[in-house]
């Protein structure tokens, strides 16, 4: 029997709880959305890359549907592409489809939370939150979402970072808002804030054609400090709470 989502047993929006077990299946079937909003998707999407010429319309993995029961995470993804993924954003039918992404959350040794800023030539212009980036066809490992795999693959195309070289803490956190599902995991560099903006400084200007233009140190959990997505200043705030 296919998945259903049980939005009633979901945790509060917003709320970040431990993920208990995780189990993310792929299907090799056309997602339902995308073959109901074909027309829809097509039409905006030719909107979207007339103003951002730069946008990709590759493949990539949108949920279905989400169960969360007691802190354990099921969900049943489909390819779509990413022109069916943007006409999905300004639309957000939970009912039909859910977007489950994982997000590598750098700590430096002096305490600070490594971030980055979104060049203009992306789908999200100006907005500051950890390298990360949805799961695509790349993060299929043997039917299901590689987030793993995804997480080092994206910190190291954006910031040139290893996230071997961390000391990663054991499993996922959560939350999630507005049918965006965050699973989040602590790494913890052995480098101050200095050193690794420092890194990164030096990938943005050697990569010819950046996705951010900007590596941040963020030691604040102010949700006005900068142009944050709704997920980061909940996880902010947990972070420095919880760091004392």
């Amino acid at each position: 029997m296919m998945l259903k989502s049980n939005f009633d047993e979901w945790p509060v929006p917003g709320e970040i709880f431990r993920v208990s077990a995780l189990e993310l299946a792929v299907l090799d079937t056309p997602h339902p959305y995308e073959l109901s909003e074909s027309t829809s998707a097509a039409s905006n999407w030719k909107e979207e890359s007339a103003r951002n010429p730069a946008l990709f319309n590759g493949r990539m993995m949108l949920q279905r549907a989400v169960s969360i029961e007691q802190g354990a995470i099921r969900g049943e993804a489909h390819l779509i592409d990413y022109a069916t993924f943007l006409w999905w954003r300004k639309t957000r039918p939970r009912d039909a489809a859910l977007h489950l992404f994982g997000l590598p959350v750098i700590l430096s040794s002096d305490g600070a939370v490594i971030a980055i800023r979104m060049a203009a030539r992306t789908a999200n212009p100006g907005r500051v939150y950890c390298a990360a980036g949805s799961l695509d066809d790349g993060d299929l490992l043997d039917g299901r979402c590689d987030v793993d795999g995804n997480m080092r693959r994206e910190v190291k195309e954006e910031t040139g970072l290893d996230l071997d070289m961390a000391q990663a803490d054991s499993g996922f956190w959560a939350l999630h808002n507005n049918e965006v599902i965050t699973l989040f995991r602590l790494y913890r560099f052995p480098l101050t804030a200095q050193e690794l903006v420092a890194a990164v400084e030096t990938h943005i200007s050697t990569d010819p054609d950046p996705e951010i233009d900007a590596v941040l140190a963020i030691r604040s959990a102010d949700p006005d400090l900068h142009d944050y997505p709704p997920f980061m200043p909940k996880i902010l705030s947990w972070i420095f709470e919880s760091q004392g």
